[in-house]
């Protein structure tokens, strides 16, 4: 007999051999009609694959996310099948997962695909999953597995096999079709029950351009058509709140093609808005004991030697640039964080002076390649809300938590207040991608548990996500349409005060190094406002909007009252514009809706004479007539709470 460990601690005996669907059913009958994979000693498995040691086993269904990241791959695998029989001779690449769905890379030889042919696809997958065939996993040596694949001509996944070692190959076969996995897989075909293929677009085998261009196919699955019509209005509504739409409708922000590709020019009213955060956001943290640097745009390459920066990411950054000195190079700042060690190193320190907290809005450069640009959320230049905090060991615990309740405190005043944090360690299984002692590493990684812990902080924990130089915090919004995106991160850093070989006089009169803690609540101002303007469909937190008011008077007579009223309202900080066009109110009116305007004040001669104002509110329409004063009154109860 073998012990099973639940989730929620309770522990149950099985023979040897047992499958997570067996325990499943050993629970209800019902659960094990959703479970998908199972998550044994934190791997996900298939529910069928047997367990012959003690375990801790948590079920997986639709509404676990590993469990819908199985259900996409083995809808990955549906498609291939699909595929393979409908186009005889097919090469595949790779089927992954991804966070909306599922796509596979494949080789159709001199065949063109195109949108016009997702259909029929579609309804050959949806025939397959019918057929409930079930994903089953074979082990196989790597000898065997060459044969297969040589005899089939595919060279895509005789590539593949080169870089897997013999004892730790596995195929999955589902019906007539076989593949190279290592898994897992929902139980069987029948779980599919609704299908969309999205998309047809080029890639590079293995993402280098100098490779074969292949085929990727993308598509989303559900259990149930329901789910299925719900994310396409779902999808219709995210084309209407696409941040590069709405940010042109809106004039906030535009690109030119002589600037440069992924580098944002941001118009007046995108500055307004950008420069209101940056205000908040600063306001914050001088509250909080922050002080505020600003650090050039460009360094010397051996600072980011020093930082580790140039190791881990020279080969994808900018290349340096060479002066007329011989052997003088300078980067494009990557991170702020270098030039900020740099500032608590320019003076001794002594442990009075800790914790200090040094913030900056700095710009920084990347070299995305070009097919990830995507608007706003992935640029070649943008602006974090950085921020680095210098302390002893014992502080690192409350400046953590100091810092927890910044991000909260942010997210919240943004309309962001379903979250969840996403605590990022290292690897284990690749010590190479990170710099730093595994001391230091035990002591940062123990430090956010501990933290988190006494914060209460809804967290899930992954593994492989930390940066390379220390663990960290990052916050997983939802939206309004309830896609999930990482905003603001929290880092324990024990590397980089080493590195740069940083010190403080302790009250023992040695030298300590101190602990660094790296923090950007919006991560960066670019990608955050690109969130935000989708967030809000456009219709900013009234303290927020550029333009809060339009006044609007029906005829060029008015201009004048027009003005008055515009003068009232500025001294009371209440920004706007007169919309004095040769254009009838009606147009005016659709015209400032469209610009998410939250009020407009129409101006007739009634309200001249009368020295009121015609308020309509967006969203909600016409409030009525009412004096200047009043409608400051209104506007103030709308900013108080925080519409």
């Amino acid at each position: 007999m073998i012990n099973i460990t639940l989730p929620d601690g309770s522990v149950k005996h099985f023979e040897k051999g047992v499958t997570s669907m067996e325990i499943a059913q050993s629970i209800s009958e019902g659960l094990a009609r959703n479970v998908l994979s199972a998550e044994v000693n934190g791997v996900v498995w298939d529910a069928s694959r047997p367990i012959y040691d003690d375990s801790t086993v948590k079920l997986l269904t639709w509404n676990d996310e590993k469990g819908k990241n199985t259900f996409w791959h083995s809808s990955a695998h549906l498609l291939a099948e699909a595929l393979e029989s409908l186009y005889p001779g097919i090469k595949f690449g790779i089927g992954p997962p991804i966070d909306t769905g599922f796509y596979y890379d494949v080789d159709l030889g001199d065949v063109s695909l195109s949108v016009n042919d997702l259909p029929a696809i579609e309804d050959k997958m949806l025939e397959l999953a019918k057929e409930k065939n079930a994903y089953v996993r074979q082990e196989i040596s790597k000898s065997d597995a060459i044969q297969y694949f040589e005899e089939k001509g595919d060279e895509y996944k005789l590539e593949l096999l080169d870089g897997l070692e013999d004892g730790h190959i596995t195929f999955y076969t589902q019906g007539n079709f076989t593949d190279l996995c290592r898994g897992p897989h929902i139980p069987d075909t029948g779980f599919i029950k609704a299908i969309k293929l999205t998309k047809v677009a080029g890639s590079y085998w293995k993402g280098d351009e100098n490779r074969q261009t292949l085929t990727r196919i993308y598509g989303v699955s559900f259990p149930k058509q329901k789910e299925l019509t719900e994310y396409l209005t779902m999808i219709e509504e995210a084309k209407k709140r696409d941040h590069r739409k709405l940010g042109a409708e809106l004039d906030l922000f535009m690109f030119s093609e002589k600037v440069g590709a992924g580098l944002p020019i941001w118009l007046p009213k995108g500055t307004q808005l950008r420069e209101r955060l940056q205000n908040y956001l600063r306001d914050e943290q001088e509250k909080r004991g922050y002080k505020m640097v600003v650090t050039p745009h460009i360094g010397g390459k051996e600072l980011y030697v020093t930082s580790g920066h140039y190791a881990k990411y020279g080969a994808d950054s900018f290349q340096p640039i060479h002066t007329p000195r011989e052997g003088e190079e300078f980067l494009l700042k990557p991170m702020n964080c270098p030039h900020h060690c740099e500032i608590f190193a320019h003076k001794p320190k002594s442990y009075k002076e800790l914790p200090l907290r040094i913030g900056e809005f700095g710009t920084v450069y990347r070299y995305e390649q070009s097919g990830e640009l995507h608007g706003l959320s992935r640029v070649r230049g943008f602006t974090q809300d950085d921020a680095h905090i210098f302390c002893t060991q014992d502080q690192l615990k409350s400046e953590f938590l100091n810092v927890l309740d910044l991000t909260t405190t942010v997210l919240h005043k943004m309309g962001f207040n379903d979250f969840t944090a996403q605590i990022s360690l290292r690897d284990p299984d690749n010590p190479d991608k990170y710099i730093g002692s595994d001391e230091n590493w035990k002591a940062a990684e123990s430090a956010i548990i501990e933290a988190t812990l006494e914060s209460g902080l809804k967290t899930t924990t992954v593994l492989g996500e930390a940066a390379f130089y220390g663990p960290k915090l990052d916050f997983m919004i939802k939206d309004a349409l309830g896609r999930s995106w990482q905003l603001g991160t929290i880092q324990v850093d024990y590397n980089l005060p080493e590195r740069f070989n940083l010190e403080y006089v302790g009250s023992d009169n040695k030298t300590h190094r101190p602990v660094m803690i790296h923090r950007a609540p919006f991560g960066s101002m670019e990608r955050f406002i690109s969130i935000l303007i989708e967030h809000t469909a456009g219709k900013f937190p009234l303290w927020l909007t550029p333009d809060q008011i339009a006044i609007l008077p029906i005829s060029d007579r008015l201009n004048d009252y027009a003005k008055e009223v515009e003068l009232k309202l500025s001294k009371h900080d209440i920004r706007g514009f007169i919309d004095d066009r040769t254009e009838s109110i009606g147009k005016k009116i659709r015209d400032n809706e469209l610009k998410r305007i939250p009020f407009m004040l129409i101006v007739g001669d009634k309200e001249a004479e009368n020295g009121e104002v015609s308020i309509r509110r967006q969203g909600e329409g016409d409030l009525g007539s009412m004096k200047v004063e009043d409608f400051v009154i209104l506007f103030n109860e709308a900013l108080a709470k925080n519409d």
